[in-house]
């Protein structure tokens, strides 16, 4: 890994050098004395140092120099975009804070682009190079896997069917019971039992160890291979989903010398997260300076129109459940929601909602706001203040989340409600409640900014067609 910081580092260095010569000047030939000279200037020499620190300082965070022998090709991709691109990004906020003027938008776009594109080909050449040395029987790790159920069977197919990870498996480890008359049957050898496990780790070549026995029935077998395994220096994996968790998606942390590993759905922490909250932020502030015009001529409709406050205040659930106030211009009467109980034998919709195209208590001006959807506008306060996003599953009442009865439901208030989503530009009220909740499932675990910009491109026409509101 030494090696791969050190060339890391010289693409830096050539990447600054490069990004820099642009800077002097379109078409103007430069000397070598120049060129030189141009770069022993101290305000360039700290630039550079600065930058050289914070680039390995990032790298470094983001796990680029250790083992990505059992990840993908793309997500070793994806955190070397992801690190150049916070290097950058970091860069050019300590460039604006001390006023560097070498470190202009110019500088930091050549030196983006090239130490992103030159990093990605080594990370490929280098994959490369390592699979065909694998696949030619060099440089593999023999794996001794601890369990044989149906988890640990295909574990081993999965290693087995990726040959150029080179990884091989020698064997299970494991006592008689009740499954491993199936096991045999498989075609995998048992290589010894829990009893004779030491022995075996003593006198084979093991590389590493993956346990796969059920935690909560063989703790103390697992533990004594742990102790094992740390003892004799041997590397040990430990299949995380141990509680067989069916969509959840793990990491390994450490906090103050303790281990642990997080299970968790969708995205609610991280470099993605934060990007989406300033972007909500930005965007929902411009959003209300250019439909301001606009909210004023609604404030002043509903005000002269019917009699009542402009804004209709209500407790929605939010993330985790939180509750907070939303905010839309009033389109029913006062009483609205006295009147409601009144109504409930006529909701036209499946589900816990409540909803009903030919609504009495919808004012004129109401109708004509909510076909608009110029009643969710003052959302985008709620927005700037962070209860909402402008992406996200739709906030409910509080009634309508005192109906629901399946826990599945219940997980898309684990992220940020929005003012649209996908529910929203495929159809709102004409899709039935099932449908809605996957939807919004589906938002959640395909979630990417990407995905978010998409939706909010989409949701103009649709408010276009005149879809309604929720």
């Amino acid at each position: 890994m030494d090696a791969l910081k050190l060339f890391d580092l010289a693409v830096m260095v050539v990447c600054f050098g490069l990004a820099t010569v642009p800077s002097q000047g379109v078409g103007r030939t430069i000397s070598v004395n120049e060129f030189f000279s141009m770069r022993v200037k101290l305000s360039n020499l700290f630039l550079f140092l600065s930058l050289a620190i914070l680039w390995h300082a990032v790298f470094v965070a983001r796990g680029l120099y250790a083992s990505h022998r059992m990840s993908s090709l793309a997500s070793e991709c994806a955190e070397v975009v992801k690190a150049t691109t916070l290097g950058c990004l970091a860069f050019g906020a300590a460039a604006l804070l001390f006023h560097i003027r070498m470190a202009s938008v110019p500088f930091l776009f050549t030196f983006y682009v090239m130490s992103t594109g030159i990093l990605l080909c080594s990370r490929i050449i280098l994959r490369t190079v390592l699979k065909k040395t694998r696949l030619r029987g060099r440089n593999l790790r023999n794996v001794l896997i601890v369990g044989t159920s149906n988890r640990a069977l295909e574990f081993a197919e999965k290693i087995q069917a990726h040959p150029e990870l080179g990884y091989h498996v020698m064997g299970f480890a494991d006592r008689s019971w009740d499954g491993i008359g199936r096991f045999r049957e498989s075609g995998h050898s048992l290589a010894c039992d829990l009893e004779g496990l030491p022995q075996f780790l003593r006198t084979n070549v093991v590389d590493e160890v993956v346990i796969a026995l059920p935690i909560r029935s063989f703790h103390d077998d697992a533990s004594r291979v742990a102790a094992l395994c740390e003892q004799q220096g041997i590397i040990l994996r430990v299949l995380s989903n141990i509680f067989n968790l069916k969509m959840s998606r793990s990491r390994a942390e450490e906090f103050e010398g303790d281990a642990f590993i997080t299970h968790y759905t969708g995205v609610s922490e991280g470099w993605g997260v934060v990007m989406k909250r300033v972007l909500d932020f930005i965007l929902a502030l411009l959003a209300l300076i250019v439909v301001s015009p606009v909210m004023l001529v609604a404030a002043a409709l509903i005000k002269i129109t019917s009699p009542g406050p402009i804004f209709f205040r209500q407790k929605r659930i939010g993330q985790n459940k939180r509750k907070f106030t939303i905010y839309k211009f009033r389109s029913m009467a006062v009483d609205a929601e006295e009147k409601m109980r009144q109504l409930e034998h006529l909701n036209e919709v499946s589900g816990p909602v409540f909803k009903i195209k030919q609504d009495p208590r919808i004012t004129p001006v109401g109708k004509f706001l909510r076909k608009t959807s110029i009643d969710e506008l003052p959302q985008l306060f709620n927005v700037v203040k962070g209860d909402m996003s402008l992406v996200g599953p739709r906030p409910l009442p509080v009634r309508d989340y005192e109906g629901f009865n399946e826990d599945w439901h219940r997980r898309r208030f684990s992220v940020r409600p929005g003012i649209t989503c996908l529910w929203q530009v495929n159809g709102r009220s004409s899709i039935p409640f099932e449908k809605w909740m996957e939807l919004d499932m589906q938002y959640i675990d395909k979630w990417s900014l990407w995905l978010d910009l998409k939706i909010l491109a989409q949701t103009i026409p649709a408010v276009l067609k005149g879809f309604g509101a929720a």
